[in-house]
């Protein structure tokens, strides 16, 4: 009885093509006949080594081990039985219940590993593949107070679409075309060199598995290229670089399949009052040095345009930064009620230092100065 290669190697089934090599590696410098000479254990754990190796770093002679196991490599091809065996030579096998021929094994194996392809015959052909429009890409500049509020933009361009005449079927009474007689509907074509076979588009549809005898005359296998236009609703909050997906507004497909999709690539031009990060929103608020010092109020104007009282502390500082809540862009992964929630708004302190004094102005800053001089000394 064969050994079981897996065993052999002392490797898992899942193992990957690095455990079976190591495995095989270490296995080899153990028993090498240089290593071991006259020893007869030792050369025959070498074969056995080599043979399970040989197994399982073909993928076809693995792939028919973990279907058939030791049958896959039984005698009857001229080989003798075991690992030493021709796997994949002519004639039949028996595999315990009867002769097979071992391109029916390769066929089960291709329907397998092709999701059920295999040779032409009832119940052994695969669908043709699915027809599918192109998808579209298309970009939007607008300002970040277009993205603050959200905006419908409209797109306009030029691409292949379904003919109203045939319905986008590409026949001339409009219904879907039979199957192609050549391929059996499959899209494909099979030929076969003794075990090894290959698949191959039909020449005859195209690989579209269908064939036009009578075609429309106002289309090309059912489209139509034209005009468009499209109402893009771009979502208040859109952030910069996202792309919005309009499914089936792409392509039109020939001979009646499914259209391709429609992506939007929305990019913010930058403002000149606020920066964006995030769901937030910064901007420069120039304070006087009085209404630092002193504290008060100042209005701001936010991105909606609304005004909003802002008091400033006594004695805030330069390079401070006061947080507005709920005053930054929609967040559009959240909603209260049906209305979004916003992120905040942060004002960097800065103040202006006058390039002109009056006079006044002037006797005020030395008072200010002198008496600031002296309260530094203890004085007061």
């Amino acid at each position: 009885m064969n050994k079981n290669p897996y065993e052999v190697l002392g490797v898992a089934r899942n193992a990957s093509d690095a455990e079976i090599k190591k495995a095989y590696h270490r296995l080899v410098l153990k028993c090498h006949p240089d290593k071991n000479a006259g020893d007869k254990a030792a050369e025959e754990k070498f074969k056995e080594v080599n043979n399970a190796f040989d197994i399982l770093k073909d993928p076809q002679k693995k792939a028919a081990y973990d279907r058939f196991g030791d049958a896959a490599f039984a005698g009857g091809n001229g080989s003798g039985g075991g690992f030493n065996g021709n796997p994949f030579g002519g004639g039949n096998f028996n595999f315990g219940f009867g002769n097979v021929d071992m391109s029916e094994m390769m066929d089960e194996m291709l329907r397998n590993a092709f999701g059920g392809s295999g040779r032409t015959g009832a119940g052994r052909k695969r669908a043709a593949p699915e027809m599918r429009g192109r998808d579209l890409l298309h970009q939007v500049v607008i300002s970040l107070r277009e993205a603050f509020t959200g905006k419908t933009e409209t797109v306009k361009f030029s691409t292949n679409v379904k003919c109203e005449k045939c319905g986008g079927f590409g026949t001339a009474d409009g219904k879907s075309a039979p199957a192609c007689e050549v391929c059996g509907g499959s899209g494909f074509v099979r030929t076969r060199n003794g075990i090894f076979a290959m698949e191959s588009p039909c020449h005859e549809c195209h690989g579209s598995g269908r064939r036009i005898k009578n075609r429309c005359s106002h289309c090309d296998a059912g489209v139509t290229h034209k005009q468009r236009e499209l109402e893009v609703k771009i979502p208040a909050g859109c952030s910069d670089g996202a792309r919005l997906r309009l499914t089936g507004q792409g392509e039109a497909s020939p001979l009646g399949g499914k259209p391709g999709d429609f992506y939007i690539d929305v990019r913010i031009r930058p403002d000149k009052v606020f920066e964006r990060d995030g769901d937030d929103l910064y901007m420069r608020a120039n304070i006087p040095f009085t209404t630092l010092a002193l504290g008060g109020e100042i209005d701001v104007q936010t991105i909606e345009e609304k005004t909003v009282a802002v008091k400033i502390p006594a004695g805030t500082q330069i390079g401070e930064r006061m947080r507005m809540r709920g005053q930054g862009m929609p967040i559009i992964s959240q909603s209260r009620n049906g209305t979004a929630d916003r992120g905040d708004l942060y004002l960097d302190i800065e103040t202006e230092v006058p390039k002109k004094l009056s006079d006044k102005q002037k006797k005020a800053l030395e008072e200010f100065a002198e008496i600031a001089q002296k309260k530094k000394r203890g004085l007061f």
